[in-house]
């Protein structure tokens, strides 16, 4: 290049340089709507500095003070980062209006559907805060959309004439998707046809997102599509990338000599592993001994993942991406590839194992005398499934005998001291299915929850708690990942209060003090009720949600002061974060997460894709509810109401727990919605439908496209 070349180049950059400020004003004055480029070019001709335009525009977008929100469309960013808004996750409603979600805040802000600018649910926002509505809840405006919670969108094609739009199944999505002629030619489709679309272009001038067709899909009813489409519309990614796999193969597999000299060697002190009987994970371990002094020693002991993923590194990103496992009925789709959940990292039995442990002294009382935390080798000696240890623990006999009933010994001392500090004793019923060769579900029962889950359960919450309570007290400079979990809503609970009431149960919720005592009793008293599912569905909804962040509020439902979640880093990330925060410590490194907000950055993501998985799951438990309904179509059954909307009643079966609506146009009554007490009364002093009612209801339909049962009422008591 040419000195006079050189020179005339150094020119244009500094004029680029300096007119990137006077463009920046100007797009700021444009507000949101921003400028296009015809109009940036027609004001920039006025100051004469056309040659500079690009060079400018491309300055400001590396800097991040604009954004091409559109084609050849520019707006200033700063508006959307004012004081006044906040970060959360959009919560869609079928009205179309919203709640974002935000970490931390007891209350939802609520966005009314003309103020939701295009975002979709599961969007990571900028909400900005209009005022404080009923009760003080804020309501607020979406003005910028970080993140699109998922890409990909189910749908039927509707083609017409001149066009074609695809009607997605989401009925928390209240846009069509406009699809080009060249992609229904492209991929053959027809008026009618199910399919998965990815959001391409979105101009400022369109009412509809431009689409482009992804892959065709079968028609519902068929079990593999169907398992598909609820990953899509919860924003599951289900395969890995080719360069995750692959470095996956690649990983050193080998525990080397030098690597065991590096740590504590526990491969001769007896260890089990208790899990469910289809599991292939195995995270965590448990070991035990008698020491000289007469004390015991309890070991929890976790998969090292952190010691095969480099940070950053392919399988690292993917699996911040996907941030946790997800179990559907059918299958897992997990958080690493294979080799490492299943075969690398997993403790299986009789294999060694390289471990993160929190190993614990204690006296016969539960009482911890000495603990340690640090990376560990050991040696599984049996595999043992929940019902195993189940059988030993009733009979008191069996393998290794002794050994488990001192472990479940300690595991109800823990369980007593957490429960007598406040714990709140939530057992959700959980639906599991029967399943054919097919995936058809030929029966369906209610799993129950027994010692031996709560052996293991006690225990990792010994360890999860005391790894927190030791990197907040030893190292109170460290940016740490809390598991936290408000206070609840006194108001939500009052209201619960007045709803089990209807069930027959009195409930005295007027302090903070009585809270956990009263619903630990109420629990106690519905279990293996026909409300029982109903009551504790409602009563986690009056709770805050937990949430990983960096502030330690601690975990109310837990009555724990510390908490985090170190036990599980197979298949969730935040366990995986903790891992390497509490390796660094202990190695005196530096800082591994040394920016406070980047860390929080990280565990608001991890939030937001636990809330995806438990979507995928719940959505997943609905679609084989259906399937197995689709069998009984015509047939009566005993229901309690769950829920009561203006439009229709909510029945739980009692048998199955399946639950569907009686629309109020096939009730034949004159009824008004009592919004105060949730009711449907009627107006010609017949039967009153209210939460709590039994109620006998044939089902009428079972609809798998929609996942949605319909009954009418037979009788009502």
């Amino acid at each position: 290049m040419s000195k006079k070349k050189k020179k005339q180049n150094t020119r244009l950059v500094k004029a680029g340089r300096d007119f990137a400020a006077e463009l920046y004003s100007f797009l700021i004055d444009k507000s949101a709507k921003g400028a296009s480029l015809k109009v940036i070019f027609k004001w920039a001709g006025k100051t004469g500095q056309l040659d500079g335009v690009f060079d400018a525009i491309e300055n400001l977008v590396s800097e991040g003070k604009i954004e091409e929100y559109a084609p050849d469309i520019f707006r200033a960013k700063q508006k959307t980062a004012a004081i006044n808004t906040m970060v959360g996750i959009v919560d869609m409603t079928q009205s179309g209006s919203a709640y974002v979600i935000i970490d931390g805040h007891l209350y939802d802000v609520y966005v009314p559907s003309h103020k939701t600018n295009r975002a979709f649910n599961g969007d990571t926002v900028r909400v900005k805060i209009t005022a404080l509505g009923k009760k003080k809840k804020p309501d607020g405006e979406i003005v910028e959309i970080l993140k699109r919670g998922k890409e990909l969108f189910i749908g039927k094609v509707d083609i017409n004439d001149k066009f074609a739009f695809g009607i997605t199944d989401d009925r928390f999505n209240n846009y069509d998707f406009y699809i080009p002629n060249e992609e229904i030619k492209k991929h053959k489709i027809v008026s009618g046809d199910r399919v998965i679309m990815r959001i391409k272009d979105w101009p400022p001038t369109m009412k509809n997102p431009i689409a482009q067709i992804v892959s065709k899909l079968s028609q519902p009813g068929n079990h593999s599509s169907d398992m598909e489409a609820i990953l899509v519309e919860t924003g599951i990614n289900y395969i890995f990338p080719k360069e995750v796999e692959q470095q996956a193969e690649e990983l050193p597999t080998e525990i080397t000599k030098a690597e065991i000299k590096r740590r504590r060697d526990m491969r001769d002190i007896f260890t089990i592993t208790i899990d469910p009987y289809d599991a292939k994970d195995f995270d965590d371990a448990i070991s035990y001994r008698k020491l000289e002094n007469g004390f015991i020693e309890i070991g929890v002991h976790i998969a090292d993942v952190s010691h095969y993923i480099i940070p950053d590194g392919p399988i690292d990103k993917e699996a911040y991406s996907r941030g946790t496992s997800v179990y559907l009925v059918d299958r897992v789709i997990p958080m690493l590839p294979e080799k490492l959940s299943n075969n690398v990292c997993s403790l299986r039995p009789h294999e060694e194992k390289l471990t993160f442990s929190a190993i614990f002294e204690m006296d016969d009382k539960g009482h911890i005398v000495n603990e340690w935390f640090g990376k560990t080798v050991i040696y599984s000696d049996r595999r043992f499934t929940y019902e195993e240890v189940q059988e030993i623990i009733e009979s008191k006999s069996g393998e290794y005998v002794d050994e488990i009933l001192v472990i479940n010994k300690i595991s109800t001392l823990l369980r007593e001291k957490r429960f007598a500090s406040g714990a709140i004793s939530f057992e959700t019923q959980e639906v599991k299915f029967i399943l054919d060769e097919n995936f058809v579900p030929t029966g369906l029962y209610v799993k129950e929850r027994k010692e031996a889950h709560m052996l293991i359960e006690d225990l990792m919450l010994l360890a999860n708690r005391r790894v927190a309570f030791h990197l907040s007290k030893n190292f109170t400079k460290v940016p740490f990942v809390y598991r936290v979990h408000d206070t609840p809503d006194i108001q939500k609970l009052e209201e619960f209060g007045e709803n089990a009431k209807r069930f027959g149960h009195k409930l005295k919720l007027d302090s903070p003090k009585n809270i956990s005592a009263e619903l630990n009793r109420l629990m106690n008293d519905i279990k293996g009720k026909p409300e029982q599912n109903i009551l504790e569905s409602l009563a986690i909804r009056c709770m805050a949600k937990a949430v990983y962040t960096t502030k330690n509020i601690g975990h109310y439902g837990l009555a724990f002061e510390h908490y985090t979640h170190f036990t599980s880093p197979i298949r969730r990330y935040p366990d995986l974060m903790v891992h390497r925060i509490l390796a660094n410590v202990l190695d005196n490194h530096t800082l591994l997460y040394a920016n406070r907000e980047q860390l929080e950055d990280k565990c608001r993501h991890s939030s937001a894709t636990e809330r995806k998985a438990m979507e995928a799951e719940r959505e997943s438990v609905k679609y084989k509810q259906v399937e197995y309904m689709t069998k009984h179509v015509g047939e009566s059954f005993d229901g309690v109401i769950s829920g009561i909307t203006t439009w229709g009643v909510f029945v739980e079966i009692v048998e199955n727990k399946c639950e569907g609506m009686i629309h109020v146009d096939n009730i034949r009554d004159e009824l008004m919605y009592d919004e105060a007490r949730r009711r449907l009364v009627s107006l010609t002093n017949s039967t009153n439908y209210e939460l709590g009612n039994k109620i006998r209801i044939k089902v009428q339909k079972a609809d798998l496209a929609t996942r949605k049962l319909e009954f009418i009422p037979d009788n009502i008591e």
